[in-house]
């Protein structure tokens, strides 16, 4: 399966129309898949941008309503793996279940994060 992982940065970049979102569309070429802690981590963004923009709220959940129409495929990172990679790679163990699953499916893994985005690479090197 060619796919790749998406995290939760990614897709609210998306979502919400940040500027970074061209470049990230843009790198997509496959399935997407995430564990689905990253509906939480989006409702999470949506309540943020809801708080400081009250007045956008409407827009604000009709972009949130989209992630409904993103083809994701959910899937369950191996949860015993998780803590021992999270401290392996000094991440949350919400960022530990992106890098799992991206190494897991042998797949890149886009995300905006920075600290996770080098874990992936080096991580990803290491296993050849």
């Amino acid at each position: 399966m060619s796919a790749t992982v998406v995290d939760a940065s990614a897709v609210a970049a998306v979502l919400f129309n940040e500027p970074e979102a061209a470049a990230l569309v843009a790198g997509v070429g496959s399935t997407l898949i995430a564990p689905t802690l990253l509906r939480y981590e989006v409702a999470s963004v949506c309540t943020t941008k809801l708080r400081r923009a009250a007045g956008q709220s409407a827009a604000t959940l009709a972009r949130y309503a989209l992630l409904d129409q993103l083809a994701i495929e959910w899937v369950d990172p191996d949860w015993s793996s998780l803590p021992r990679l999270a401290d392996e790679w000094s991440l949350s163990a919400y960022d530990a279940a992106y890098l799992q699953i991206a190494l897991a499916h042998a797949v890149p893994l886009i995300t905006l994060d920075a600290h996770l985005a080098t874990a992936h690479d080096l991580a990803r090197s290491r296993r050849g």
